[in-house]
């Protein structure tokens, strides 16, 4: 299917900035990230599909494409974007920066799980058990029902 220059151009950068791209199995409605009609962003990356540069899955009526890394090269290339450009799902995200030893923010000292009450917990115990002549009955039901009892 022929698909203009410019809007082959719009999915492939769409497609480059993400590196992920959704569209839903509908032919005759407007792409809703990128209003281009929805069949040829579908056929656009169906021909990326076919030389191995895009991933595809198809779930309930929509379809998930993944870039590969041969198809970030190819964007790249048809894109001509420098290698320091890359999508987002390849950037690592950034680690909040967090104070060192055991203050927080605040400044109040946080005990660890184990130890939430400052220490000194008291477990319950059972002070009763069962009474001694108590004996659970299985019977009737299950494996076994059938088993003369002992």
């Amino acid at each position: 299917m022929y698909v203009p220059a410019e809007n082959r151009r719009a999915i492939y950068a769409s497609l480059f900035k993400e590196g992920v791209m959704v569209a839903p199995k509908d032919f005759e409605v407007q792409h809703p990230e990128l209003e281009i009609p929805n069949l040829q962003v579908i056929k656009a990356a169906q021909s990326l599909t076919s030389r191995g540069f895009v991933h595809t899955q198809f779930s309930w009526q929509w379809y998930f494409y993944t870039l590969t890394d041969e198809g970030l090269e190819y964007l790249r290339e048809y894109l001509h974007l420098p290698a320091e450009i890359v999508p987002a799902t390849h950037k690592r995200p950034a680690r909040p920066q967090r104070p060192m030893g055991g203050a927080r923010e605040g400044g109040a000292y946080r005990a660890p799980r184990g130890d939430r009450d400052g220490g000194d917990r008291e477990y319950r115990k059972k002070e009763q058990g069962a009474p001694g002549d108590y004996r659970p009955r299985f019977g009737g039901v299950g494996r076994g029902a059938g088993a003369p009892p002992s």
